[in-house]
């Protein structure tokens, strides 16, 4: 496969997914903050996605208080910022119209149709009425592209590097939504103990957000403590947006399209896949969460530089 094909194959799968957690962290978020709280404590939670979004130095460019209008409207619509969901479903459209011969008409037209009602939702009252909304269409528009791609594309070298960019960005998605939530607030401390009504509705929000509330509940069959969150989200290979669960299938896809110098790649892939398949959740939370999860984030975007290496289109010096 030529590199530029594999290339927009893979951002569009990127873009994609990012507009999917980037609804939702503002989701969890949206339900938090309308637990019983300070104004402050409600900022701090806005202030931490910011944060841990690498985001807060833009934000504060563009806007000269923080508040949670301002932060979702930054966070959706705002062109200026490449993470945003506009722009995320936009650069997704663009890298799949580059491609579309390689597509089927199926996923096509989902990318095309998903850009379309974009519009038609920012131009009503939709996010300013009911935020969370437009938060489960968003969310719902990347499952469809998924099971669509799945469903209707040939298994060959496009559909690896289409999984493959889904699978690196969830990953790197998890672990900030893990880790907004354990350093950046819950009252809650990391053996569980004395949940209050708060800190359960505070969890289950972060659950929900990342479609695991029903999962937690099949898995642990108790009540909802932080590490046990931390480790269903991290080394549950039966997990879909685990940490785990998405190193398995980089691991996996990255495997289908070796080539000549791709080993090396791989080598790291592997040792990090291997990490959190013999990790124990004691011995993380003994180490540090939050070091932990930041180490991930550093070796997931340096193992996302070597994939573009190796078989991507080089970035301009």
């Amino acid at each position: 496969m030529l590199s530029r094909t594999a290339d927009h194959l893979f951002w569009m799968a990127r873009y994609t997914e990012r507009a999917e957690n980037t609804a939702r962290m503002l989701d969890v978020n949206v339900q938090t903050s309308m637990l019983p709280q300070s104004d402050e404590e409600n900022l701090q939670g806005w202030r931490a996605m910011l944060g841990i979004s690498e985001l807060q130095s833009a934000f504060d460019r563009k806007y000269d208080t923080l508040e949670a209008r301002a932060v979702i409207d930054f966070m959706v619509r705002d062109p200026d910022n490449p993470s945003s969901i506009v722009a995320c479903l936009t650069e997704a459209r663009e890298n799949a119209r580059a491609v579309r011969g390689t597509l089927t008409t199926e996923v096509w037209e989902i990318q095309n149709q998903t850009w379309l009602d974009m519009q038609k939702r920012l131009n009503s009252d939709l996010l300013e009425t009911d935020p969370s909304k437009f938060f489960e269409w968003v969310k719902f528009r990347s499952h469809l592209s998924r099971g669509v791609t799945v469903g209707t594309m040939l298994r060959d070298e496009a559909v690896h590097f289409i999984r493959l960019g889904t699978f690196l960005e969830r990953a790197d998605n998890t672990a900030r939504i893990l880790d907004v939530k354990f350093h950046g607030g819950g009252s809650a401390d990391s053996t569980g103990e004395a949940m209050t009504q708060r800190d359960f509705y505070y969890w289950g929000a972060l659950l929900r957000s990342v479609s695991g509330f029903e999962i937690y509940r099949k898995v642990y069959r108790d009540v909802i403590t932080p590490a046990r969150i931390a480790e269903l989200l991290m080394l549950r290979a039966d997990m879909p947006r685990s940490l785990l669960a998405c190193m398995d299938e980089v691991v996996q896809n990255l495997r289908e399209v070796r080539n000549d110098v791709s080993a090396d790649t791989e080598r790291c892939a592997g040792k990090l896949h291997a990490e959190l398949q013999f990790g124990k959740i004691d011995d993380i939370l003994a180490a540090g969460l939050h070091d932990t999860l930041t180490g991930f984030l550093s070796d997931i975007y340096q193992l996302g530089n070597r994939v573009s290496r190796d078989f991507l289109v080089p970035l301009a010096a």
